[in-house]
């Protein structure tokens, strides 16, 4: 099959500003989780559980989501997945106790594990050399979102007045999805038509070729530990923050605009000439290195600005991490299995943040509030010698 030519730039713009809104309605959420939990008086496990919740929904919808979208084609399932989880944050708002919470969190990440079809339609109109630099900036949209809905949400929340202090954020985050939805409804074109013809596989047979590949195996490993990792400190950083800082929503959201900011800049601009100047498989090793400085930094902190230079680190570190991993894994993947194979990443990602807010919740409580970022960091170093495996294999990229 012919690689995909280089697309018309305006079903770039498209497809980026759908990827903005309907990060930005998940970002909303980010901040308000620990002080949503405590309106119920959970405790510590239960509110990492929320986001396990979420994860483990986005475990079974990115293969299911990923394979329909080689089937039927992309447009359809980003229709049908972003409304719907639009309407999921609704269904939280009027969550009336934390089990109820946790089924909508559920449906929440099922519907939102479309990720691996935005990343679909982007590989579906860059050619395979542009893949990595255009993942990139998929990202940057990514973290504008990041950075715009958590600074939203902190806004908007009212944690004095319990659960009804978050319906203004929620349905924030519900409009935003909704907004995104009638985005693709009247501006996104088909970029793969549907083939029903393609057999579908099963996940073990999925698993079984991925694994088969040296590159895609190795890969998968790295992304699994580092965003297991993440996800515990993603999880507890609220409410280390509250115990080490005394901070609020508000505090919390202006973090993560940091992070946003530091994110939209590197991979907007600069990971697609770093890839360019050194390949992606130094980049990757670059990215992780900068992610365990950072988590060393954060889990050294004895003041509020130490945290955030940490925390600075480790978002630059990501930024330049996660579009090379999905472009080595795009480019590792014939064009009529790209969404199976990106949807076997997400649901390897979602995998790895189901487990990780579990130990880290256990961690925070049980020996130490910083103890997640000690972790974080020595989880890092396995992947670090991957990444250096998965450069000695491709000398091309070197």
């Amino acid at each position: 099959m012919t690689p995909p030519r280089d697309h018309d730039p305006r079903a770039l713009i498209v497809l980026l500003s759908v990827v903005f809104l309907n990060i930005a309605g998940f970002g909303v959420v980010i901040p308000l989780l620990p002080f949503f939990g405590q309106a119920f008086h959970a405790q510590a496990w239960q509110i990492t559980l929320l986001f396990s919740m979420f994860s483990a929904g986005q475990f079974l919808g990115e293969p299911f989501w990923g394979r329909l979208s080689d089937r039927i084609g992309r447009r359809p399932v980003l229709i049908v997945t972003i409304a719907t989880a639009a309407l999921c944050y609704v269904a939280l708002a009027f969550s009336p106790n934390i089990w109820i919470a946790f089924l909508a969190r559920f449906a929440s990440g099922f519907f939102s594990g479309n990720i691996s079809t935005l990343q679909g339609c982007m590989a579906d109109i860059t050619p395979p050399d542009k893949r990595a630099g255009r993942m990139g900036v998929m990202g940057s949209a990514f973290s504008l979102g990041f950075m715009t809905g958590p600074a939203l949400g902190g806004l908007l929340a009212h944690p004095k007045l319990g659960a009804v202090g978050f319906h203004l954020p929620l349905f924030a985050a519900a409009i935003l999805g909704l907004a995104s939805a009638a985005g693709v409804v009247l501006f996104v074109r088909e970029t793969r038509p549907g083939t029903p013809d393609i057999r579908p596989r099963s996940r073990r047979a999925a698993i079984g070729e991925a694994f088969a590949d040296p590159i895609i195996r190795r890969i998968l490993i790295i992304s699994f530990v580092i965003v297991s990792g993440f996800a515990g400190v993603e999880a507890t950083y609220g409410l280390w923050t509250a115990s080490r800082f005394g901070w609020g929503p508000q505090q919390i959201g202006l973090a993560f605009v940091v992070i946003g900011v530091i994110g939209a800049f590197s991979q907007g601009i600069a990971t697609a000439w770093l890839v360019r100047r050194f390949g992606e498989p130094r980049v990757l090793l670059a990215g992780l290195s900068l992610m365990f400085v950072g988590m060393l930094v954060q889990f050294t902190s004895i003041v509020w600005i130490q945290a955030v230079l940490g925390l600075a680190i480790v978002g630059f570190g990501q930024s330049i991490c996660f579009p090379n991993l999905v472009g080595l894994i795009s480019k590792a993947t014939s064009p009529d299995r790209q969404g199976e194979m990106l949807g076997l990443n997400m649901s390897n990602n979602a995998l790895a943040r189901i487990g990780g807010p579990i130990y880290a919740g256990q961690l925070f409580s049980l020996v130490n509030p910083a103890a997640p970022f000690a972790l974080t960091a020595i989880l890092i170093v396995p992947a670090l010698i991957l990444a250096w495996q998965v450069w000695k294999r491709m000398p091309q990229a070197a």
